[in-house]
């Protein structure tokens, strides 16, 4: 109970420093989770939403497809509200056995083994961006048509494109428009996700 209180007081701090903003009330939820899990209201106008990702999302939360992640961290962050809600499975590109070279991005190639099998998952990517860059050559290639990509990972490096092709395909994504990106950020988008999808769907199940 204490720490339902406490929450709320957050939440009440942050509507108060944001002020008036453009999002929608889902898009503000989303980022509000976000601020809260990082103490940073600069994520308020750096999170970018497609025209669909929040439906869609939402729809493939309440339909329990399958969510794919790229790191550990990001899935012992949203095991737990997964199964008090939709239960969905949720997949670690950097757990897949992979009998490579040790040079060998295992990530990458975890993610692609892993949506090559669940095509049309949710894929959460808050740390690599070549498991990022794998999934927009997948979807380049027309092998695989994801219900939402959540795409945060770091950007340092100008070349790296991954997240400017995803914000120009046709797939529902949510991004991070900066290098400030991360796991963390990547479970907060998950988490305020899931709760809007149970307020959405979760009585029906």
């Amino acid at each position: 109970m204490e720490w339902q209180v406490n929450y709320a007081k957050s939440l009440a701090v942050i509507d108060r420093e944001i002020g008036a903003h453009i999002l929608s009330p889902a898009e503000y939820e989303i980022a509000r989770q976000v601020i809260y899990a990082t103490a940073d209201f600069e994520y308020k106008s750096l999170i970018r939403f497609s025209e669909t990702a929040l439906q869609s999302g939402a729809a493939a939360l309440a339909a329990r497809t399958t969510i794919v992640v790229d790191i550990p961290m990001v899935r012992v962050g949203i095991i737990d509200r997964t199964q008090q809600t939709f239960v969905n499975l949720v997949y670690c590109s950097k757990d897949v056995y992979i009998n490579q070279q040790p040079k060998t991005d295992n990530i990458a190639l975890g993610m692609e083994i892993l949506a090559q099998r669940y095509p049309e998952g949710i894929f959460v990517v808050g740390q690599s961006e070549t498991a990022l860059t794998t999934l927009m050559d997948l979807i380049e290639a027309e092998e695989i048509r994801p219900a939402l990509i959540i795409g945060t990972s770091p950007r340092f490096l100008v070349e790296n494109t991954a997240k400017q092709r995803l914000r120009n395909s046709l797939v529902p994504h949510i991004t991070i428009d900066s290098y400030k990106g991360n796991a963390v950020v990547a479970t907060a988008i998950v988490h305020g996700l899931i709760d809007l999808a149970w307020q959405a769907y979760g009585k029906k199940q």
